[in-house]
């Protein structure tokens, strides 16, 4: 069986950029291999939440945060300097298109084709070709040509998506797994440091899933039987990183 990795964010904005990093991963995905219509979903749905919130303020923040946290690196005896020097520049190189005044994703709303399709996107069905005889004629075009155009859409958003991912990546790089039980399948911590994430990783062979609640200093996980649709009585095995 597979081994499963869950992930609860502890804050609003953490919870945003889990949600910006999986729509990027479903936008490549779909930019790799084709799959017709349905880069149009994560696209639209992207679009959205950039439209609903500009978070580059909090991105810029939250890299100068990681500069000042890995310039204290140094000060270990047993730290790879270069390695420091990289990604401190590749932090740096990220903060430059975060600050130009347009909007990200504007110039994506000023185009026609994808204007017209967002508009009515999401009718029951909207997919016939008497819906939208514009997105009928764009499949029609061979695979390079419409690859080449979802890869255009998706760079419009790399200045916002590349940064959420290093963050992310810096963030769940906080905490290493351990291995702990959940008796009658509960299990709760404490944290003295605040958190911004919990992982928990379990195997699929348990037959249940974990639901996470809490706050920074506190957390709570419930293992759910999934056939059962209720809390789980045994005991779970599983694996833990609570990530700052």
């Amino acid at each position: 069986m597979t081994e499963l990795i869950y992930e609860q964010p502890l804050n609003e904005k953490i919870r945003s950029y889990l949600r910006i990093e999986n729509l990027a991963l479903q936008l490549q995905q779909h930019a790799e291999q084709d799959n017709q219509h349905q880069c149009f979903s994560p696209l639209f749905a992207l679009a959205e939440l950039t439209e609903r919130c500009d978070y580059r303020t909090d991105i810029l923040k939250d890299i100068e945060k990681q500069i000042q946290i890995i310039s204290h690196w140094r000060t270990h005896s047993n730290v790879d300097n270069a390695q420091v020097d990289q990604l401190t520049q590749k932090l740096i190189a990220l903060k430059s298109p975060l600050q130009a005044q347009e909007r990200i994703g504007c110039s994506l709303k000023q185009d026609k084709f994808i204007s017209a399709l967002r508009q009515r996107f999401n009718m029951t069905g909207a997919y016939c070709n008497f819906d939208f005889p514009q997105l009928h004629f764009w499949l029609g075009k061979d695979w390079q040509h419409r690859q080449q155009d979802i890869k255009s859409w998706l760079i419009q958003y790399q200045p916002l998506l590349a940064p959420i991912a290093l963050l992310l990546e810096l963030i769940r790089t906080t905490a290493d797994f351990g291995l702990y039980q959940a008796p009658v399948g509960f299990y709760q911590g404490n944290s003295v440091q605040p958190l911004s994430l919990i992982r928990v990783q379990i195997n699929s062979n348990q037959n249940c899933y974990p639901t996470v609640s809490g706050n920074r200093n506190r957390y709570a996980i419930h293992f759910v039987d999934f056939d059962l649709h209720r809390h789980t009585s045994e005991t779970v095995q599983f694996s833990l990183a609570t990530c700052t």
